[in-house]
């Protein structure tokens, strides 16, 4: 079995002569650069050239901080005040964020970042029960609007007599997306992950429960670095083996993986833009529409609706479209609201102080 490997070198956490120069301000403070490689409930777990340490957030981060998305998440760069006494290292600052995996908060109306600053997404779906179209549509769009690019692994080959058929399936749907079938249990396939495990290059792992993450990166690993749990045989659901998420190191290559709780749900934080980019399909049909605004309901000349009648386009995969992109399009007028009514509260604190300014001078006359 394969000894966990430690970072050593700022470099091999994925620092870059682009990220040299962000931070230039805060080494000016004595401040010190560090990866995030674990979240827990209230800190985290970070790496740095002096080690591997637990650390927080400071006072004035978390009241700086306007909402969930602006906490350090997996993959994160920090900027840390360095006490080697201290329990737990404080993390004074958060750097740009390259691109992300993120999605709207099943607790609320924020945005949650799985992951941040990564290369790839790896898509997981078992070639089982958990194989779903439409859920794999709505992981390409996250991937797209984060900015990172989509690999597709179908697990579980060894369970499927279709495969092919499957991944010709993906293939179809003109995602751009490349499609990989995975036999986990023999540990085939594995080789065509390769051209994806560049040293420093960070992949995060993304899909629902019981579709392989956790057994697909020991496998990778060499090691049992995950638990992991048989599905249900009746429908095919897996359990959260995966509690936390957490950056491994691949012996080798030097990639940084990326494991993430199953995810039963996903609903997009993303703008319309990004889904008419992500089903690019539709937006070249749409693009030969006679309208340039047409909503594909009853224009003349539709190309979109023609191809639905010719079976040229999946009418499930339209329907999908529809659903992701108005789903969208709500959140965006929610987040318009949001930034009203947020200038509104600025307006009128402002406008307070004003007033208080203007007491205090009159009062001063007396």
């Amino acid at each position: 079995m394969t000894a966990p490997r430690k970072f050593h070198t700022i470099e091999e956490l994925g620092w870059t002569p682009e990220l040299e120069e962000a931070f230039k301000p805060f080494a000016l403070r004595g401040l010190l650069p560090a990866r995030i490689i674990a979240e827990h409930r209230m800190a985290c777990d970070l790496a740095c050239p002096l080690g591997e340490f637990t650390a927080e957030v400071s006072g004035n981060f978390r009241k700086a901080a306007v909402s969930k998305a602006g906490f350090p998440a997996v993959g994160d760069w920090v900027a840390i005040a360095f006490d080697p006494a201290a329990r737990r290292q404080t993390i004074q600052a958060l750097l740009p964020r390259r691109t992300r995996l993120s999605r709207k908060d099943p607790g609320g109306e924020d945005e949650q970042v799985i992951a941040a600053n990564i290369d790839t997404v790896f898509i997981v779906i078992g070639l089982d029960a958990d194989y779903n179209l439409q859920r794999l549509e709505r992981y390409l769009a996250a991937a797209c609007a984060g900015g990172a690019k989509a690999v597709i692994l179908l697990n579980k080959a060894d369970l499927a007599d279709d495969t092919a058929f499957k991944l010709k399936e993906i293939e179809s749907l003109g995602f751009g997306a490349e499609a990989l079938a995975l036999d986990s249990l023999n540990r085939k396939g594995y080789e065509a992950l390769a051209a994806h495990l560049g040293r420093a290059r960070t992949i995060v792992f993304a899909g629902s429960s019981g579709a392989g993450k956790s057994t697909i990166l020991n496998n990778l690993l060499g090691r049992a670095a995950q638990r992991t749990s048989a599905v249900r045989e009746a429908d095919a659901k897996g359990r959260h083996t995966t509690t936390g998420r957490r950056m491994f190191v691949l012996p080798g290559s030097g990639a940084l993986l990326i494991d993430t709780p199953g995810m039963r749900g996903l609903e997009l934080w993303a703008g319309e833009l990004t889904v008419d980019e992500t089903f690019e399909d539709i937006k070249a049909l749409a693009g030969q529409c006679r309208f340039d605004n047409c909503s594909h309901s009853n224009e003349p000349a539709c190309a979109v609706r023609e191809a639905l009648g010719s079976g040229k386009l999946d009418r499930a995969h339209f329907e999908n479209y529809l659903k992701i992109r108005g789903e969208a399009s709500k959140l965006k007028a929610k987040m318009h609201i949001a930034e009203r009514l947020k200038r509104k509260a600025g307006d009128k604190r402002v406008d307070k102080t004003q007033k208080d300014i203007l007491k205090h001078k009159r009062g001063g006359r007396h």
